[in-house]
Protein backbone atom coordinates (compact mmCIF):
# COMPACT_ATOMS: atom_id res chain seq x y z
CA UNK A 1 0.00 0.00 0.00
CA UNK A 2 1.29 3.62 -1.23
CA UNK A 3 -0.39 5.13 1.36
CA UNK A 4 -2.19 4.71 5.13
CA UNK A 5 -5.19 6.80 4.37
CA UNK A 6 -7.09 5.60 7.37
CA UNK A 7 -3.86 6.76 9.61
CA UNK A 8 -4.06 10.26 7.01
CA UNK A 9 -7.75 11.19 7.34
CA UNK A 10 -7.36 11.10 11.31
CA UNK A 11 -4.00 12.43 11.72
CA UNK A 12 -3.71 14.86 9.55
CA UNK A 13 -5.19 18.06 7.96
CA UNK A 14 -5.83 17.05 4.09
CA UNK A 15 -7.52 18.97 1.48
CA UNK A 16 -10.63 17.33 0.04
CA UNK A 17 -11.13 17.95 -3.91
CA UNK A 18 -14.30 19.00 -5.26
CA UNK A 19 -15.88 19.42 -8.47
CA UNK A 20 -13.54 22.21 -9.57
CA UNK A 21 -10.03 21.32 -10.76
CA UNK A 22 -8.12 23.50 -8.52
CA UNK A 23 -5.41 22.27 -6.18
CA UNK A 24 -4.17 23.50 -2.93
CA UNK A 25 -0.21 25.15 -2.66
CA UNK A 26 1.91 22.13 -3.15
CA UNK A 27 3.96 24.05 -0.03
CA UNK A 28 0.94 22.42 1.87
CA UNK A 29 1.63 18.32 1.44
CA UNK A 30 2.69 16.54 4.25
CA UNK A 31 6.14 15.12 4.93
CA UNK A 32 5.39 12.45 2.43
CA UNK A 33 4.06 14.48 -0.23
CA UNK A 34 0.37 14.06 -0.06
CA UNK A 35 -1.17 16.87 -0.79
CA UNK A 36 -5.07 16.44 -1.57
CA UNK A 37 -7.46 13.50 -1.78
CA UNK A 38 -10.44 12.40 -3.79
CA UNK A 39 -11.61 14.77 -7.38
CA UNK A 40 -11.34 12.50 -10.50
CA UNK A 41 -9.17 11.43 -13.11
CA UNK A 42 -10.65 14.00 -15.38
CA UNK A 43 -7.70 15.46 -18.78
CA UNK A 44 -8.58 19.30 -17.16
CA UNK A 45 -7.82 18.05 -13.84
CA UNK A 46 -5.03 15.90 -14.75
CA UNK A 47 -3.50 18.57 -16.98
CA UNK A 48 -3.63 20.90 -13.94
CA UNK A 49 -2.19 18.57 -12.05
CA UNK A 50 1.08 18.40 -13.78
CA UNK A 51 1.13 21.73 -14.59
CA UNK A 52 1.66 22.53 -11.05
CA UNK A 53 3.92 19.39 -10.18
CA UNK A 54 1.46 17.58 -8.84
CA UNK A 55 0.67 13.53 -9.69
CA UNK A 56 -1.88 10.92 -8.68
CA UNK A 57 -0.32 8.01 -6.58
CA UNK A 58 -2.85 5.00 -4.87
CA UNK A 59 -3.65 1.86 -4.67
CA UNK A 60 -7.11 0.54 -5.64
CA UNK A 61 -8.42 0.07 -2.65
CA UNK A 62 -7.81 3.81 -1.80
CA UNK A 63 -9.34 6.62 -3.15
CA UNK A 64 -7.54 9.42 -5.29
CA UNK A 65 -4.39 10.58 -4.05
CA UNK A 66 -2.23 13.68 -5.37
CA UNK A 67 1.55 14.14 -4.51
CA UNK A 68 4.00 16.81 -4.80
CA UNK A 69 6.91 15.55 -2.93
CA UNK A 70 9.88 17.33 -1.32
CA UNK A 71 12.96 16.95 -2.66
CA UNK A 72 12.10 16.10 -5.99
CA UNK A 73 13.55 13.18 -8.42
CA UNK A 74 14.54 14.93 -11.68
CA UNK A 75 17.20 14.36 -14.65
CA UNK A 76 18.36 16.97 -17.07
CA UNK A 77 19.17 15.55 -20.37
CA UNK A 78 22.40 16.78 -20.40
CA UNK A 79 23.07 14.97 -17.29
CA UNK A 80 22.17 11.48 -18.49
CA UNK A 81 24.79 8.53 -17.39
CA UNK A 82 25.01 5.66 -20.64
CA UNK A 83 27.41 2.96 -18.71
CA UNK A 84 29.63 1.22 -20.59
CA UNK A 85 27.63 -2.24 -21.00
CA UNK A 86 24.54 0.06 -22.26
CA UNK A 87 27.06 1.83 -25.02
CA UNK A 88 27.70 -1.59 -26.52
CA UNK A 89 24.18 -2.65 -26.98
CA UNK A 90 23.46 0.90 -28.63
CA UNK A 91 26.24 0.39 -30.95
CA UNK A 92 24.84 -3.05 -31.58
CA UNK A 93 21.54 -1.96 -32.09
CA UNK A 94 20.32 -4.71 -29.98
CA UNK A 95 16.81 -3.49 -29.70
CA UNK A 96 14.77 -1.46 -31.96
CA UNK A 97 12.32 1.20 -30.01
CA UNK A 98 9.47 3.12 -31.49
CA UNK A 99 7.43 6.31 -29.80
CA UNK A 100 3.50 6.20 -29.80
CA UNK A 101 3.30 2.81 -31.78
CA UNK A 102 1.14 0.62 -28.77
CA UNK A 103 0.30 2.88 -25.93
CA UNK A 104 -2.11 0.47 -24.36
CA UNK A 105 -0.03 -2.29 -24.33
CA UNK A 106 3.13 -0.36 -22.76
CA UNK A 107 0.67 0.75 -19.74
CA UNK A 108 -0.91 -2.72 -19.21
CA UNK A 109 2.54 -4.17 -19.15
CA UNK A 110 3.96 -1.39 -16.64
CA UNK A 111 0.62 -2.23 -14.53
CA UNK A 112 1.05 -6.31 -14.65
CA UNK A 113 4.92 -6.41 -14.46
CA UNK A 114 6.29 -7.76 -11.14
CA UNK A 115 8.39 -5.15 -9.45
CA UNK A 116 10.51 -6.16 -6.14
CA UNK A 117 9.13 -4.79 -2.69
CA UNK A 118 6.15 -3.64 -4.06
CA UNK A 119 2.19 -5.47 -3.50
CA UNK A 120 -0.48 -4.91 -6.45
CA UNK A 121 -0.04 -1.65 -8.59
CA UNK A 122 -0.79 1.63 -8.54
CA UNK A 123 -1.78 2.08 -12.02
CA UNK A 124 -5.50 1.31 -11.35
CA UNK A 125 -8.15 0.38 -14.55
CA UNK A 126 -8.88 4.19 -13.95
CA UNK A 127 -5.55 5.21 -14.52
CA UNK A 128 -5.36 2.82 -17.28
CA UNK A 129 -8.01 4.68 -18.99
CA UNK A 130 -7.39 8.03 -17.77
CA UNK A 131 -3.71 8.15 -19.15
CA UNK A 132 -4.76 6.11 -22.90
CA UNK A 133 -7.49 9.15 -23.28
CA UNK A 134 -4.28 11.69 -22.76
CA UNK A 135 -2.80 9.68 -24.96
CA UNK A 136 -5.26 9.97 -27.77
CA UNK A 137 -5.40 13.56 -27.12
CA UNK A 138 -1.95 14.20 -27.78
CA UNK A 139 -0.14 14.70 -23.73
CA UNK A 140 0.58 10.97 -23.01
CA UNK A 141 3.66 9.46 -24.64
CA UNK A 142 4.87 5.86 -24.76
CA UNK A 143 8.14 4.26 -25.76
CA UNK A 144 8.12 0.55 -27.25
CA UNK A 145 10.99 -1.74 -26.87
CA UNK A 146 10.94 -4.10 -29.19
CA UNK A 147 13.12 -7.70 -30.52
CA UNK A 148 12.30 -9.93 -32.85
CA UNK A 149 9.08 -8.00 -32.92
CA UNK A 150 8.75 -8.80 -29.56
CA UNK A 151 7.34 -6.03 -27.07
CA UNK A 152 10.06 -6.62 -24.60
CA UNK A 153 10.27 -3.04 -22.50
CA UNK A 154 8.88 0.27 -22.48
CA UNK A 155 7.59 3.51 -20.78
CA UNK A 156 5.15 6.15 -21.01
CA UNK A 157 4.90 10.09 -19.19
CA UNK A 158 3.25 13.20 -19.88
CA UNK A 159 4.62 15.88 -22.19
CA UNK A 160 3.93 19.34 -21.30
CA UNK A 161 5.19 20.54 -24.42
CA UNK A 162 4.74 24.35 -23.50
CA UNK A 163 6.97 23.82 -20.21
CA UNK A 164 9.59 21.73 -22.03
CA UNK A 165 9.24 19.39 -19.37
CA UNK A 166 8.65 15.60 -19.59
CA UNK A 167 6.74 13.85 -16.44
CA UNK A 168 7.78 10.09 -16.26
CA UNK A 169 5.01 7.89 -15.38
CA UNK A 170 6.10 4.17 -15.18
CA UNK A 171 8.59 1.95 -17.11
CA UNK A 172 8.79 -2.15 -17.46
CA UNK A 173 10.93 -4.50 -18.58
CA UNK A 174 10.66 -8.42 -19.86
CA UNK A 175 14.33 -8.75 -20.82
CA UNK A 176 17.45 -7.37 -19.12
CA UNK A 177 17.95 -3.47 -19.80
CA UNK A 178 15.09 -2.92 -22.13
CA UNK A 179 13.50 -0.62 -20.16
CA UNK A 180 16.81 0.97 -19.85
CA UNK A 181 17.72 1.16 -23.36
CA UNK A 182 14.18 2.75 -24.18
CA UNK A 183 14.63 5.44 -21.25
CA UNK A 184 17.60 6.43 -23.16
CA UNK A 185 16.00 6.75 -26.85
CA UNK A 186 13.49 8.80 -25.17
CA UNK A 187 16.12 11.36 -23.35
CA UNK A 188 18.16 11.69 -26.76
CA UNK A 189 14.46 12.43 -28.09
CA UNK A 190 13.76 14.48 -25.72
CA UNK A 191 16.99 16.87 -25.80
CA UNK A 192 16.42 16.78 -29.30
CA UNK A 193 12.95 18.48 -28.82
CA UNK A 194 14.64 20.92 -26.51
CA UNK A 195 13.16 19.30 -23.29
CA UNK A 196 15.01 21.15 -20.10
CA UNK A 197 13.98 18.61 -17.76
CA UNK A 198 12.57 15.31 -17.27
CA UNK A 199 10.47 14.76 -14.08
CA UNK A 200 11.15 11.40 -12.29
CA UNK A 201 8.83 12.27 -9.45
CA UNK A 202 10.50 10.25 -6.41
CA UNK A 203 14.06 8.30 -5.70
CA UNK A 204 15.30 5.25 -6.89
CA UNK A 205 18.00 3.48 -7.57
CA UNK A 206 17.20 2.55 -11.21
CA UNK A 207 16.92 6.39 -11.83
CA UNK A 208 19.55 7.16 -9.92
CA UNK A 209 22.35 4.88 -12.04
CA UNK A 210 20.93 7.00 -15.18
CA UNK A 211 22.35 10.46 -13.80
CA UNK A 212 18.19 11.39 -12.19
CA UNK A 213 18.90 13.37 -9.00
CA UNK A 214 16.99 14.76 -6.11
CA UNK A 215 16.35 18.38 -6.34
CA UNK A 216 14.21 21.03 -3.32
CA UNK A 217 10.49 21.14 -4.98
CA UNK A 218 10.75 24.47 -4.72
CA UNK A 219 13.63 24.66 -7.30
CA UNK A 220 11.67 22.07 -9.21
CA UNK A 221 8.60 24.61 -9.46
CA UNK A 222 10.67 26.96 -11.19
CA UNK A 223 11.05 24.83 -14.27
CA UNK A 224 6.82 24.83 -14.38
CA UNK A 225 6.72 28.50 -13.65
Amino acid sequence: MIFNVVETLANLDLYILNNSIAFPPVSEANNDGLLAIGGDLSVPRLLEAYHQGIFPWYDEDQPILWFSPDPRMILFPNELKISKSMKQLLRRNTFSVTFNKDFENVIENCASIDRVDQLGTWITPDMKKAYTTLHKMGYATSVEVWKDSELVGGLYGVWLKDKNVFCGESMFSKVSNASKYGFVKLVEFLKENEVKLIDCQVHTNHLESLGAKEIPRDDFMKFLK
